[in-house]
């Protein structure tokens, strides 16, 4: 049995803060959970799948986080709790669907797991995702531990059925990624089923329903700013006449420096985990004989500005102060440093910072593509024949880091799908060839509209689809056209070929670049096709290595080595190619010599189709055999 299954309620468990939700929806009765994976999220939904068939709830990867909120909403609407999570970026994609179904509500409880990236450990933003809950008046609580987090998920499913509306918990890459001790609760065991009310007056969103859903809407946003004032998860701690107001894991940070500069008989804290609507009851009494406050917050002055409004609309003479120089920085994620200098600076206290013995830096280490992925194989060949002077827009993925040399094939990106509707408008622009990479899973994420976009408007430029069966990134997360499963290769539910050709495209072909003249030769046929008007596809096919040996446990049966008598040392293995295997180094005599370490080749042999210096081995023969 699983972990998170476990019965017994008063037990105690090491859980990552992604584990915590998933067990505290599945205390709170939820029956219904879909997602996008996104890191820090990706866990989430990654668990519920595990373990969704033995908890008797139905899990789905939805192709795109809009899809996620309006499945779970159509559960939460017939009477099923339901969850979805997602990365920050993604809220964007369901935003659309996220600003109505505030107004439409739900019956049964709903909770959004958003979580920011501060400090974009793996993301293309660092966006505050507190305003959404403000712009969409969606109730939010913010947990600061594992603990916490399972806690929340439950009240969040009270608050949303409660006020009959989602309710978003926000959470942040540590409090997602850290594990800590979680007290396990009771796991129900019922499970409601559905029932839909047609109630179109209600559900329908036509103009005249949508604004007397408003003004609703406006009616709830009031009765929950009363139970932010009353919730359990504000509280207040210690005493004095400075003041901190902080939330999420910031508030760890708070204690750390308060008790390191010793100022815990001069500091009161007001911690907030209901953080909208703002507890503005709650706050102006806490602001009430203070001379002195500090908001402290990650990212954007979301609190601060709420802080600051009620001490004026309250007329308290309080000095306010968060975001600004020698205080809380705005970009990147806080630390126990970061705020005890913060709070040195604006209290006036004297603190002497520990000595930091000097260590060695760690050498860098640029993030890149695996040894044998099939992407970088199609980067050189897309190189070999398109040059320097086409365009290459690009997508979110394992492909993104093409961007860096010696590839260098991304020239533009912004967003999920941004890769293929950018082509169109560049090659509506400019005199130049435009061949855009994406992913299989992001092309079904948010591709197929701007395919769609380009077909319909002539649009010309090459769209290269790199297909290698997976959600590579987040995981290797399946989705609608995956063909390997742990018992072998399937017919895919939607085959890609098919649906290219569907959205209206003529020119369609598939390779396998690991194959590189083959692909070289379709390339240079394409690249000839491409002075006529229209879109060209190219589905570059081969799966993810790392995939492969995870559901068909191949092993390596061929490496490749250099043949020191007959490698001139001319580096094209390196500077066009950079496959990490790779290594520079000098031989035992002294002379400069490239060389392949065998323990990181995967045997895809596309260096050896382009340097007649580079040899099979089968594994085994010599030093770093693995059978």
């Amino acid at each position: 049995m699983h972990e998170l299954l476990t019965p017994k309620s008063g037990e105690k468990h090491l859980l990552l803060g992604n584990e915590a939700i998933v067990r505290g929806a599945l205390e709170g009765n939820v029956r219904f959970v879909a997602a996008y994976p996104g890191t820090p999220s990706s866990e989430i939904i990654d668990r519920f799948y595990q373990i969704g068939p033995d908890a008797g709830v139905y899990v789905e990867y939805s192709v795109n986080e809009k899809i996620s909120v309006e499945t779970a909403g159509a559960a939460a609407v017939s009477g099923v709790r339901s969850l979805c999570s997602m990365k920050h970026v993604g809220l964007n994609v369901a935003a659309d669907a996220f600003m109505t179904l505030a107004y439409v509500g739900v019956k049964a409880g709903m909770v959004m797991v958003v979580a920011d990236d501060p400090s974009l450990h793996s993301s293309q933003n660092e966006q505050d995702n507190r305003y959404y809950a403000k712009m969409g008046n969606v109730p939010m609580l913010e947990p600061t531990t594992p603990e916490e987090a399972r806690k929340m998920t439950l009240e969040a499913l009270k608050i949303s059925e409660t006020f009959q509306i989602p309710c978003m918990l926000r959470t942040t890459t540590r409090v997602n990624h850290c594990r800590g001790p979680v007290t396990l609760g009771d796991l129900p065991t019922d499970a409601p089923s559905g029932e839909f009310k047609k109630d179109p007056f209600n559900l329908v969103v036509i103009p005249m329903v949508g604004r007397k859903l408003r003004l609703a809407l406006l009616e709830k946003v009031a009765k929950l700013q009363e139970e932010a004032d009353r919730s359990p998860f504000n509280f207040t701690e210690g005493q004095g006449k400075w003041g901190i107001i902080t939330s999420g894991v910031s508030y760890l940070y708070v204690k750390d420096a308060v008790r390191d500069l010793g100022i815990e008989d001069k500091v009161k804290i007001l911690k907030l985990g209901f953080t909208f609507p703002h507890p503005k009851g709650l706050i102006r009494n806490f602001l009430e004989g203070l001379d002195k406050l500090l908001v402290v917050e990650e990212l954007e002055p979301f609190l601060e500005e709420a802080v600051r409004m009620t001490a004026q609309e309250a007329g308290l003479p309080v000095e306010v102060a968060g975001k600004g120089a020698q205080l809380i920085p705005r970009a990147f994620e806080l630390d126990a440093v970061k705020v005890k200098r913060a709070l040195q600076s604006f209290f006036g206290v004297s603190y002497e910072p520990p000595q930091v013995f000097a260590v060695p830096q760690l050498p860098m280490r640029p993030p890149n593509l695996c040894p044998g992925c099939p992407h970088r194989a199609t980067y050189y060949s897309v190189k070999k024949v398109f040059g320097e002077d086409a365009i290459y827009p690009s997508d979110i993925g394992c492909y993104t880091l093409g961007v860096l040399p010696p590839l260098k094939m991304a020239d533009f990106l912004i967003c999920m799908g941004s890769g293929v509707s950018s082509s169109g408008g560049f090659s509506k622009v400019l005199d130049q060839p435009v061949v855009s990479f994406i992913g299989d899973s992001t092309f079904f994420h948010s591709g197929i509209t701007g395919l769609v976009n380009a077909v319909s408007h002539d649009h010309r430029f090459l769209l290269v689809i790199m297909d290698n069966g997976t959600t590579a990134m987040t995981g290797h997360q399946p989705h609608p056209g995956i063909e390997l499963t742990p018992q072998g290769k399937i017919t895919p539910k939607v085959s890609l070929e098919n649906l290219v050709r569907g959205c209206g495209v003529e020119r369609v072909f598939t390779v396998n670049p690991l194959q590189v003249q083959k692909t070289q030769d379709v390339l240079q046929n394409l690249r000839e096709s491409m002075k006529e008007p229209g879109v060209s596809v190219l589905i570059s096919k081969s799966p993810c290595p790392l995939y492969e040996n995870r559901m068909l446990h191949k092993k390596t049966k061929v490496v490749f080595q250099v043949d020191a008598s007959s490698c001139d040392l001319c580096k094209r293995c390196l500077t066009e190619l950079g496959c990490p295997a790779f290594v520079w180094e000098r031989s035992a005599s002294g002379q400069e010599c490239i060389r392949i370490n065998e323990s990181l080749c995967s045997g895809c042999s596309v260096c050896s189709q382009i340097c007649k210096s580079i040899k099979p081995k089968r594994v085994g023969e010599g030093k770093g055999g693995n059978e």
